[in-house]
């Protein structure tokens, strides 16, 4: 069976066969458009998902064929794209600070009533402490909890030391934990949600 080729094969490879980007476009375009859903709203998505690519296309020879995956440097892009929309992101994540839970009309158990009012206050408190971190720390916190992204791969997508993703990453969960406290919620969720990558 014939090894799949690496993205910076085909990367490489569509400077002279333009259609083999597609390949690129197709593993990848999904966990693009589902950061940028999370960063600027589902409305936004589809369009910026879309300019990633164009702009990555048009670049495609400036990749650096050293990285086999091309992940970090289209997370790279669509970060720089939702930099230049900081304000549309503040007003969504305001949006996501007033956002109510609405449920089923005729619930089950009052226990479950209780788990969704719960579960609606913790992610609006955690989307307002969100809205709260610098722009650079919530970057680096957001690709590595809710992408997956690798200590390493972060620092390629933004273009900065390593060791600088791991202090910015380290002082965005101590302020988060430290809002999410004073907001009235204690330790173990932001423990639970951020230091094992799982903010949703």
């Amino acid at each position: 069976m014939r090894r799949a080729l690496t993205d910076a094969e085909l990367i490489r490879a569509s400077l002279s066969e333009r259609e083999l980007f597609g390949v690129v476009f197709d593993r990848h375009f999904a966990a693009i458009h589902s950061y940028l859903e999370r960063r600027l709203g589902r409305d936004a998505a589809d369009d910026r998902a879309a300019e990633v690519f164009r702009i990555a296309y048009e670049h495609r020879a400036r990749f650096d064929a050293a990285y086999d995956d091309a992940r970090p440097w289209l997370f790279g892009i669509a970060t720089n794209i939702i930099l230049k929309q900081r304000r549309r992101e503040r007003r969504h994540l305001r949006a996501l600070e007033r956002l109510r839970y609405v449920g089923p009309t005729e619930p089950d158990t009052y226990e479950q009533v209780d788990n969704r009012l719960a579960a609606e206050d913790q992610h609006r408190r955690l989307m307002g402490a969100l809205w709260h971190l610098e722009d650079r720390d919530r970057d680096v916190i957001t690709l590595v909890a809710w992408e997956g992204l690798a200590y390493q791969e972060v620092a390629v997508a933004l273009d900065i030391p390593i060791g600088t993703v791991r202090s910015r990453l380290n002082r965005a969960r101590r302020q988060l934990r430290e809002l999410l406290e004073l907001d009235g919620n204690e330790g173990p969720t932001i423990e639970g949600e951020l230091a094992d990558g799982g903010v949703r």
